[in-house]
C-alpha cells in the first residue's frame, strides 16, 4: 500500500539522499511487513527504497522462497511466454552480433532466472554461462544446457572474462546495483557489450494510469524490488561506469490497458490476460513480416520514455 507524501520532504540515510517520492508499506510472510519510503536519490542518481535490506538476509530470500513464495508461477509462464520472449532475446542477440566481429561470442548472463535468454543465445553459437542465486531457477536453467553458477554476483565473482554480458530484471533487486555495475564491467573485454534491462518505473503512462484508475504506485514493491529506474537514470548509470550508450529501446506498454480502463493492478487473471494481448500485439508485426517495424516502434516509445521496460546497450570503449 502506498501513502501520499510531500515531495518537499527531504531524507537521508548515511549517503543517501533526496526528497521523498512516497512511503509504502510492504506485505508480511518472507521477508516481514515494512514500511519503505522511495526517494529520489541524489549519490546514487536514481530512485530507490529506504531502508535498504540485509544483503545476506536478501540473499536468503531469494535463493530459497521468491520462486516457491512470491512467484510461484514465474516459471511455468515463462515456459508458456519464451515462444514471445524470444522476439525480444533475438533482438538484442541481433544487435550484439552487429556491434561484435563474429570471433566473440562469449556471453554472461546475471539473475539468468529459468535460464531462457541463454538458450536462446546458444542456439545462435554463442558460449553462455548463468550466475542465479535461485536454487529453482538455476536447476531449471541447467536442464536447458546452461552453465550456471548458483549464487549472486559480485565483485568477487570471478567467471572470466566476457564480450557480452546481459542483465534483465536484476538491478531493481539488489541493495547495491552500481557495485553489480561496476563489477560486470570489470569482466567486460574492451569493445564489449553491456545490456541492462529494468523496469521503467513512475514513467508517463504510470503516472497517467495511476489517475485515471485510482490504483496507487502498484509498481512500487519493496523489498523486493528496491531500485526505480528510467531510461535517463540508467543510460547515466552506465556513462558513469565509463560506457558508451549505444541502444535504447522497450516492450509493450501494459499499462496502457489501465489508462483504458482495464484495471489489470488489482486482478492477476486479467493482468494475464492483457499481457497475452501484448503478446498477440508483437506476433502480429512478425506474421506480416515486419519485424523491423516492430523495432522501431519500440525504439521510438524508448525516445519518448515510454514502454514497460527500460532496455539499454551499452559498449566499453
Amino acid at each position: 500500500m502506498s501513502h501520499a507524501a510531500s515531495p518537499s520532504e527531504f531524507l537521508q540515510d548515511g549517503k543517501h539522499n533526496g526528497p521523498r517520492i512516497t512511503r509504502v508499506s510492504s506485505k508480511g510472510g518472507h521477508p516481514p511487513a515494512a514500511d519503505y519510503d522511495i526517494i529520489d536519490c541524489f549519490t546514487c542518481g536514481f530512485k530507490h527504497a529506504l531502508p535498504l535490506p540485509d544483503p545476506a538476509a536478501l540473499e536468503r530470500e531469494y535463493r530459497e522462497n521468491y520462486y516457491a513464495e512470491e512467484k510461484p508461477n514465474f516459471i511455468a509462464h515463462a515456459g508458456e511466454d519464451q515462444a514471445w520472449f524470444e522476439l525480444a532475446q533475438n533482438d538484442r542477440l541481433e544487435i550484439f552480433e552487429k556491434l561484435l566481429p563474429a570471433s566473440r561470442r562469449r556471453l554472461l548472463d546475471i539473475g539468468c532466472g529459468p535460464g531462457f535468454f541463454l538458450a536462446t543465445a546458444i542456439k545462435r553459437g554463442w558460449a553462455g554461462h548463468g550466475f542465479e542465486p535461485s536454487r529453482q531457477a538455476a536447476a531449471h536453467a541447467r536442464e536447458l544446457g546452461a552453465t550456471v553458477t548458483e549464487g549472486f554476483f559480485g565483485k568477487d565473482s570471478k567467471p572470466g572474462t566476457f564480450d557480452a554480458i546481459n542483465l534483465t530484471n536484476v538491478l531493481e533487486h539488489v541493495p547495491n546495483p552500481i557495485a553489480i555495475l561496476s563489477a560486470a564491467t570489470a569482466l567486460l573485454e574492451p569493445g564489449g557489450i553491456l545490456c541492462v534491462g529494468v523496469p521503467n518505473d513512475f514513467s508517463p503512462f504510470q503516472i497517467a494510469a495511476r489517475s485515471a484508475m485510482n490504483t496507487g504506485d502498484w509498481w512500487v514493491a519493496p523489498p523486493h524490488h528496491l531500485n526505480y529506474f528510467d531510461f535517463d537514470s540508467l543510460s547515466g548509470l552506465l556513462s558513469r561506469q565509463g560506457l558508451d550508450v549505444r541502444e535504447r529501446t522497450t516492450s509493450f506498454p501494459m499499462e496502457a490497458f489501465a489508462m483504458m480502463g482495464e484495471d489489470y493492478t488489482r486482478d492477476p487473471a486479467l493482468g494475464r490476460a492483457c499481457h497475452n494481448k501484448r503478446k498477440r500485439f508483437d506476433f502480429a508485426f512478425e506474421a506480416a513480416g515486419l519485424k523491423d517495424t516492430r523495432r522501431d516502434f519500440y525504439r521510438a516509445l524508448a525516445k519518448l520514455g515510454i514502454g514497460r521496460e527500460a532496455v539499454v546497450i551499452a559498449t566499453k570503449p
